[in-house]
């Protein structure tokens, strides 16, 4: 019989990704104030600092993001 490799203790894809943005703990305090409020709005502290993350980690350079005051 042979014997499956266990490879949960592997990131997934989705989490590879955030996870090389380098702001994988601020997504994380993100999603989690989302999902405890269900409101995005309540999550304003959180928000800003993903956004510092991902400033400091030069994301928007490497992911060719727009902001919506470029809109």
């Amino acid at each position: 019989m042979a014997h499956q490799i266990d490879d949960d203790d592997q990131p997934d894809e989705w989490d590879q990704r955030i996870m090389d943005t380098g702001c994988h703990e601020e997504n994380l305090k993100l999603q989690l104030c989302h999902a405890d409020t269900g409101d995005w709005r309540k999550c304003t502290e959180e928000m800003k600092a993903f956004q510092k993350c991902w400033e400091a980690n030069k994301n928007n350079e490497r992911t060719k993001t727009v902001n919506n005051e470029e809109l």
